[in-house]
């Protein structure tokens, strides 16, 4: 488990019950996180080893965990459970996640300086063995992954539409709503539908 699913002492505690039910139903743990102060919430993010995922798997993945975090009890406090996609601008928090999104505009930052800096914000150039590649205005460079402290997909028009492009390819996208949004995003008050 790497320190991208999950960062603090909690949430890999969290990761080590959650991973291995959410991997036995079938589906990839993408990140876990317990976030609040007074009110908690475990979140969880998840997904098809394709990518994507529906509400009625959310729920299904839900009711596991639930079940199995009732009887370890690694949380004192009360808490939400929340389980849901990783978005359209999703964190990046596997290897394989740099190479899937490929092409696409991403920020990166990491655990120390790299060059005299930490963030970097570039399209993904896929990996080399255990190195992220990004394409910079200064060229192409490669970041060792466990380097990496955090990482997410930059919402751009070209994320947005591939996104789309993929529900609908999927099924999950109605066209109806395809029509929707292409006209939405003609217009100068543009809405997209999403999750």
């Amino acid at each position: 488990m790497n320190d991208l699913i999950a960062k603090a002492a909690i949430d890999r505690k969290l990761a080590s019950i959650i991973q291995p039910v959410v991997e036995g139903m079938g589906y990839e743990l993408v990140r876990v996180r317990m976030m609040g102060g007074k009110n908690k919430i475990v979140q969880i993010m998840a997904e098809t080893p394709e990518g994507g995922i529906e509400v009625d798997d959310c729920a299904k993945i839900s009711s596991a965990i639930s079940a199995v975090l009732d009887v370890e009890d690694p949380v004192e406090d009360p808490y939400a459970l929340e389980v849901s996609s990783p978005g359209i601008d999703r964190p990046l928090t596997r290897l394989k996640d740099f190479d899937v999104w490929q092409g696409y505009d991403a920020k990166v930052e990491t655990d120390e300086l790299i060059d005299g800096r930490r963030r970097f914000r570039g399209i993904l150039a896929g990996i080399d063995g255990d190195e992220v590649l990004i394409n910079l205005s200064e060229g192409t460079i490669g970041l060792k992954f466990d380097w990496l402290s955090d990482a997410k997909l930059m919402l751009t028009d070209d994320l947005i539409k591939e996104m789309l492009r993929q529900r609908k390819a999927a099924g999950t996208l109605s066209k109806t709503d395809s029509d929707e949004i292409e006209t939405d995003d003609a217009s100068d008050n543009t809405q997209t539908k999403g999750k």
